[in-house]
């Protein structure tokens, strides 16, 4: 019978002595390469006081930050704000001399805080210098609107979302955007 087998069915281990070579490296093999994997492992870094890797200056080089913030000590001056004429002191239809401090105190204000929403209309606020969004806001008055501005109303936080913001340099705020429907 074994002379009609063909060569290509049969096995590449023709002799004990190459069975028993194959049994020893099937377990040699893995084994030494368990051994090398674990000794790279736990061989690990070098933890020695004479690595330079680990001085004092290697290690707070690493830990550095990316970037720092700097602060210009000599910020350069915003322009000075366009004169325009605004309602003086709350009294509706009196007009405050164009220029004063309150105009550009309440332009800086509008520009920091209120531009936000106002400029572009967001959650329902009135657009600066919309007439037809302002008129029925007028007619409340300006103790109304000023009310509004330092406690908040609808979507709109107390004081703009600027807590830190002084109550008359928000009125001055609120007196500039009437004075640009007026």
């Amino acid at each position: 019978m074994a002379e009609n087998q063909s060569e290509e069915h049969s096995a590449p281990i023709k002799t004990p002595k190459q069975l028993i070579i194959v049994v020893v490296l099937a377990f040699v093999v893995p084994i030494a390469l368990i051994v090398m994997l674990t000794q790279l492992i736990t061989s690990g870094p070098d933890l020695s006081k004479n690595n330079p890797a680990l001085s004092e200056e290697a290690v707070a080089k690493r830990l550095k930050p990316v970037g720092e913030v700097m602060v210009d000590p000599n910020p350069p001056k915003p322009a000075p704000a366009a004169p325009i004429a605004i309602a003086a002191a709350g009294v509706p239809g009196k007009v405050a001399p164009a220029g004063t401090a309150d105009a550009g105190k309440g332009k800086s204000v509008y520009d920091s805080a209120c531009t936000v929403c106002h400029a572009a209309g967001v959650a329902g606020a009135p657009k600066a210098g919309d007439k037809a969004a302002w008129a029925p806001r007028l007619k409340t008055g300006l103790n109304a609107l000023y009310a509004s501005a330092l406690k908040g109303k609808n979507a709109m936080p107390a004081k703009g979302g600027n807590p830190a913001l002084a109550d008359a340099d928000l009125k001055a705020a609120v007196d500039y955007m009437v004075g640009l429907v007026k």
